[in-house]
């Protein structure tokens, strides 16, 4: 695998989702965004308009969390906030799937879920991300998740809040890889801090890392060369 610096740069949601972001820190970290010309500023909904601001007049898009980081929210909920946040100017998608839902066995519910938010997205030609939250999941269910998004045809299926009680691992995206194959993509994201940890996550079939390391996730990549 031999990835130019700009490409690896437009593997990466640029993450920012703390509680206590000010508009100062989001300003902040759209710029590094806009410099490295990384994919997106992955963030929570609330400010998408504002940097939406920040970003004109660059390729970087507004990548909006939906129902995060629990997925606790109604069916309606999340499909209310999915068409709010696109018309304030999300260009992606994240939604955490209703992991009680999984836990209770009830797929229809989830098919359901995901087939109505991935179908607001379809409509309006923007990126859909399904949070899985592995670390909460068996390999069993992971697999039947992955089977409905399969069916449903989300763009991408993804390891991870970064809020639970782990992250992105090798072995997850090897699993989510074996079962999609090349029909969906697969985004890592959660505890990815290093260069080598994002090389090792794209070799396993990540084509996006979510992170808020990307600058040193770059600068490494740089030092590689």
């Amino acid at each position: 695998m031999k990835l130019t610096i700009q490409e690896l740069a437009k593997m990466i949601d640029h993450t920012i989702l703390a509680a206590y972001a000010t508009d100062d820190m989001l300003k902040e970290h759209c710029e590094i965004a806009k410099q490295y010309n990384f994919k997106t500023v992955a963030i929570n909904n609330a400010p998408v308009s504002l940097c939406k601001k920040f970003l004109e007049g660059t390729d970087v898009l507004c990548d909006a969390a939906v129902s995060f980081p629990l997925g606790q929210c109604t069916i309606e909920t999340k499909v209310f906030e999915t068409i709010d946040i696109i018309e304030k100017g999300a260009g992606e998608v994240d939604y955490v799937v209703n992991i009680g839902k999984i836990k209770s066995g009830d797929w229809a519910y989830i098919e359901d879920e995901m087939q109505r938010i991935v179908t607001e997205c379809n409509k309006r030609n923007v990126t859909s991300k399904v949070i899985f939250e592995t670390c909460y999941l068996t390999d069993d269910e992971k697999r039947k998740l992955c089977e409905v998004a399969l069916k449903v045809k989300p763009t991408f299926i993804k390891t991870s809040t970064g809020f639970g009680t782990g992250g992105a691992t090798i072995e997850d995206i090897k699993l989510m890889k074996e079962c999609v194959g090349d029909n969906l993509k697969i985004k890592a994201s959660g505890g990815v801090r290093t260069t080598e940890q994002a090389l090792a996550m794209i070799e396993a079939g990540a084509s996006r890392i979510g992170t808020s390391n990307g600058v040193a996730i770059v600068d490494g990549y740089k030092d590689m060369q």
